[in-house]
This record gives structure tokens, C-alpha cells and sequence, in this order.
């Protein structure tokens, strides 16, 4: 089944639109929500997190790619059970780590997936990441949106991992003082 087709079943509120989304994509958002929860039981929670958002966000949500739009709730979801286990003062994983390095600037008086979603945002972070080097793109996206380790990123580009820590605080600085000027900060 295509994703046109799994969406129409949604706005049906066709029962067999879950069933459908969680064949096609459960692979993809139990990688996404095992990347960063680091736990088979969370991930498996999220992943039914995911297709109740799903549920209660399609409609009024009518996604252009599904597959995103999946990977951003999990994501979203995952973060959102970080945060709560922060506020529990539960030990960090890698995840952990890196919601911490941004935490300070992401946080607002607005909701952090409102941020997300909203198209703007998205378009600056884009036009800042395509001013970048292809190693220092390479590196940014890697820590942030597949959230791997510093030692993983190191060695995959032949870097230390305080070279690579340095590069991700000046990149850091650079994004948040693009996301100020623009008026998102």
C-alpha cells in the first residue's frame, strides 16, 4: 500500500490505517526511536506513541511524505521522554548528551515541536547547513539528527574526538547566531 493510499485511511479514520502505517514503517521508526532511547522496551513504547499521534494528527495533518512526517513524531516523542526522565535525573545516554549541548537555545516560551514543525525554522536551519563544508554538514547531521556518538563521528572521519567536539560548539554558535538574527531565538 502506498502512502497516499495509508493517509486516505486515516482520514477515513480507517482502524486499518495504523495497521498498514506500523507494516510499512515500524522498521524505520523503531531505528529512529532505538538511536535515540538506546532501550528495546522505550523504543517499542514510542513506536505506539507514534501511531497514536498519528491517529490524532491525521487529520487535520495532511503529509506530503509519511515517512518523514512518522519520523518526526517518533523523534519528537523520544525527546519528549528524555526530557521527562531529565527532570527524573535518570543517568544519559547519547541522546541525552545531545539534547543537553542544545537544550539552552531551543528552549522558549513556544513548544519545542511547534519549532520543529514550523516551515521557517526548517528553512533556516536548511540554508545554514547548506553554507557549511561537506565534512562540517556531514558532522552536524550526524550528531543531531541521527544522534551518534563523538567517538562514532571521529572515526568515521578520521578526526579526534575533541576536534570533532570543538567543530560541533563553533557549528552550535554559528546556528544559534544565524536562528537570532533571523528572529526564531
Amino acid at each position: 500500500m502506498d502512502d497516499r493510499q495509508i493517509i486516505g485511511l486515516f482520514q477515513a479514520r480507517d482502524e486499518d490505517a495504523v495497521a498498514q502505517t506500523a507494516a510499512k514503517y515500524a522498521g524505520y521508526c523503531r531505528t529512529v526511536a532505538l538511536r535515540i532511547l538506546q532501550s528495546t522496551e522505550d523504543a517499542e513504547e514510542a513506536l505506539n506513541e507514534t501511531w497514536l499521534a498519528a491517529w490524532n494528527s491525521i487529520p487535520p495533518h495532511d503529509p506530503a511524505c509519511l515517512q518523514t512526517f512518522l519520523g518526526r513524531l517518533t523523534r519528537n516523542i523520544c525527546l519528549k521522554r528524555i526530557r521527562a526522565e531529565k527532570a527524573a535525573k535518570r543517568p544519559a545516554s547519547e541522546a541525552r548528551l545531545v539534547y543537553d549541548e542544545v537544550e539552552s537555545w531551543l528552549a522558549s516560551g513556544e513548544d519545542v515541536e511547534k519549532q520543529i514543525t514550523d516551515r521557517e525554522l526548517a528553512d533556516a536551519i536548511g540554508a545554514f547547513l547548506r553554507t557549511l563544508t561537506a565534512d562540517e554538514r556531514h558532522i552536524f547531521v550526524r550528531r543531531y539528527l541521527y544522534m551518534q556518538p563523538l567517538a562514532e563521528i571521529a572515526a568515521q572521519h578520521g578526526y579526534s574526538e575533541s576536534k570533532v567536539k570543538s567543530m560541533l560548539f563553533r557549528l552550535r554558535g554559528r546556528l544559534r547566531d544565524k536562528l537570532k538574527k533571523e528572529g526564531f531565538l
